[in-house]
């Protein structure tokens, strides 16, 4: 544990330069439902079953998203159907590609300036403030086993493929890691989820880092992976965690997916990887003077701004000395500045209870 103490700071930090607004969170909740409206209302218009859900994803389910100065935000928002609502005027079943075509079609609308656009894994909907909504397409369908019981299974449109997936899952995955991190009581709330979100935006801070990066997926199951909790202590934790991620990406960038254990999120050598775990060491390497032993906490802060781009961690140690400087000047006495009528004062007041 570092002896320049930077927890109060980094808590300010999280809470006012990383942590969405609540009227940013606010607007992307109107979005997602004006969203899912559109959609609905545009497959009534083309005369096609209605998805049998809607599922948000993502960092956004995770309460993982951060601070972006480019309000460039993305929302996961799954749409899942029937498999056997998903066919074509032949009743043959629609191929990945067609079922994104769909729901594209369906999401059209004079009203908005830019039209959805289909990408490999999702049907993509932009807005002209930087927001944007990615809509992964579902399938769903019913499968027995030996014994008769059921299973329900899903599958992703991805490419020309449907593909075993449910993002609902990594979700939940990593919702019960914050659950199993509370019950054992070493944090009031959770630090690896401020953890989790203070490496993000570490690794976007530049913006030259953020299409070059690995993706925020990534990052949630390496911090989950290694976290090392420091109670009353985000910003050791934040550090040694990082520690260990970047001991452990030097001999594998292998990330494997939390939930199915025959795919990975990343490849050895992933370019995208190794990037992130290059600004885990400019850090690292930023963050040593904390070892120091004639360590200030000015000289702290300024490497905590080094960190993360910012001027915010000087400025509220500045503020901090400032406001002791101010407590510990000597007090005046109050007679020099007091003066005392000369002959009583009758008090002005009221005959009875007011």
């Amino acid at each position: 544990m570092t002896l320049i103490n930077c927890n109060k700071e980094m808590k300010g930090y999280h809470s006012e330069k990383v942590t969405l607004s609540n009227t940013d969170q606010s607007e992307m909740r109107d979005r997602r439902d004006n969203g899912r409206k559109r959609l609905e209302n545009g497959l009534i218009r083309l005369s096609h079953p209605l998805p049998k859900d809607f599922s948000s994803q993502g960092s956004y389910a995770m309460r993982t998203m951060v601070q972006d100065d480019l309000c460039d935000y993305d929302i996961d928002d799954g749409i899942y159907f029937n498999k056997e609502d998903l066919k074509d005027g032949d009743g043959n079943y629609l191929g990945a590609q067609d079922a994104r075509k769909l729901v594209r079609k369906a999401l059209k609308d004079d009203r908005l300036a830019y039209d959805a656009v289909v990408k490999t894994n999702c049907v993509r909907q932009l807005y002209p403030d930087g927001y944007h909504i990615d809509i992964p397409v579902y399938r769903s369908f019913i499968t027995k086993d030996f014994w008769g019981n059921e299973t329900t299974e899903y599958e992703l449109a991805s490419g020309d493929e449907w593909t075993k997936s449910d993002a609902r899952k990594v979700t939940r995955w990593y919702n019960n890691a914050v659950a199993s991190e509370l019950k054992t009581g070493q944090a009031d709330t959770s630090q690896l989820r401020r953890v989790t979100k203070l490496t993000k935006k570490m690794t976007r801070s530049r913006t030259s880092w953020k299409k070059k990066t690995t993706s925020g997926i990534c990052i949630s199951k390496l911090v989950v992976d290694h976290f090392v909790c420091q109670a009353g202590r985000d910003d050791d934790a934040l550090r040694e965690t990082w520690k260990v991620i970047k001991s452990r990406l030097t001999y594998s960038q292998r990330i494997e997916h939390p939930v199915f254990a025959d795919k990975n999120l990343a490849e050895e050598n992933d370019e995208a990887v190794i990037f992130f775990q290059e600004c885990l060491t400019e850090a690292l390497n930023a963050l040593e003077v904390l070892e120091e032993y004639n360590c200030t906490r000015e000289k702290a802060a300024l490497a905590w701004d080094n960190v993360f781009n910012t001027d915010y961690f000087s400025t509220e140690i500045a503020q901090d000395t400032n406001m002791s400087k101010s407590l510990m000047r000597p007090a005046v006495s109050a007679s020099a500045y007091l003066s005392f009528p000369a002959h009583p004062v009758t008090p002005n007041k009221s005959a009875g209870f007011a």
